[in-house]
């Protein structure tokens, strides 16, 4: 059976502040250890009232702490709003505290809106151009330590300096974040969630893409989806409206927090918003355990999936931890003895 995975963003909801949100998010991770799925990531957004969390590192040292076997990383940390050394910095303390179970994804996006991003960027050098790959060339190259003779910065001493920067994993929704991660031999992360590109071209191109590195002789591919899952189909149904509606509110820049089941099946779409929510649930994956199993495993086989991470955006926090359960149940996972020796 694949691995399973966790990508949680920390969502509030009409009935949960932030505080709260922030609690659930340990909660889950607790079960989801328990439960022994493999990875559990959060992810960096900026200004947005659905998600309660803007820094990443603190959740997953928070979440590394109050758990025993899982990974936990940054799904992913968006490089153009930091320095690369910060992020070197705050990963090799993590990796010291948590040896062996530490994530560092990494993003191209702002993760927010173009004035939180100008908030985000202003104390940089403001050059107001796409440097992320110049961004992420340099990260590699605090990791690897091979800074040129001639460069300064190869005197800079990252500390701690005998902790190594942890597994670094590109995270993407198109063809240039996929063909970047097999081209430096890298984990790619495709967002099948919320990308326009087709998963089947992406991991394709990944896979194509890839040569080995120091880092990964083998490409992996994550498929990061949506699931809700339920007892039956007809529960699961009735609590993916949350899902649906919050993704329209969101397809016409509305960002608020999640609704209850309940106040978005009286929601009413217009046209253009029905069919939206119908094209996106191509990437939702809803229903019972045997059916979300069927559906979600066919899916990843078909895009030779190596690992599947499940984000699923439920109001009721005891729902959502049982879709979890169901989800695990359905895939046979099993908790793992230990976590040591962990891709």
């Amino acid at each position: 059976m694949l691995p399973l995975s966790v990508l949680d963003l920390s969502f509030t909801t009409t009935a949960t502040s932030g505080a709260q949100a922030l609690r659930n998010s340990l909660d889950l991770a607790r079960l989801a250890d328990r439960l022994g799925y493999r990875r559990y990531w959060v992810a960096e957004h900026h200004n947005l009232p659905s998600v309660a969390s803007g820094a990443p590192e603190i959740m997953i040292g928070a979440i590394a702490a109050a758990t025993h076997h899982i990974r936990v990383g940054a799904g992913g940390v968006m490089l153009p709003n930091h320095a690369p050394l910060m992020v070197a910095e705050r990963f090799k303390v993590l990796e010291a505290l948590y040896p062996g179970r530490i994530d560092l994804g990494i993003g191209r996006a702002p993760g927010t809106d173009p004035l939180t991003t100008l908030a985000l960027r202003r104390r940089q050098d403001g050059r107001g151009e796409d440097d992320f790959l110049e961004r992420f060339q340099e990260l590699m190259l605090w990791k690897s330590g091979a800074f040129p003779e001639n460069h300064p910065f190869r005197k800079i001493r990252v500390m701690p300096e005998d902790v190594p920067v942890p597994p670094v994993w590109l995270l993407g929704s198109g063809e240039y974040s996929a063909r970047l991660a097999g081209e430096v031999g890298l984990g790619f992360a495709f967002a099948h969630h919320f990308a326009s590109l087709e998963a089947e071209e992406a991991m394709e191109l990944y896979r194509e893409s890839f040569r080995p590195s120091t880092w990964l002789e083998r490409p992996y591919a994550i498929l990061a989806t949506a699931v809700v899952c339920a007892d039956s189909d007809e529960a699961a149904e009735r609590l993916a409206a949350t899902a649906d509606h919050a993704y329209i509110r969101r397809w016409r820049g509305d960002y608020g927090p999640l609704v209850s089941p309940e106040e978005a099946l009286a929601y009413r779409y217009t046209p253009s918003e029905e069919e939206a929510r119908r094209a996106n649930r191509r990437r939702l994956f809803v229903g019972s355990p045997d059916t979300v199993a069927r559906h979600l495993g066919a899916f990843a086989r078909a895009v030779r999936a190596d690992e599947i991470m499940v984000t699923t955006a439920i109001f009721d926090h005891a729902a959502r931890k049982r879709s979890y359960e169901l989800f695990a149940r359905a895939f046979g996972l099993v908790p793992p003895a230990t976590s040591q020796g962990t891709p």
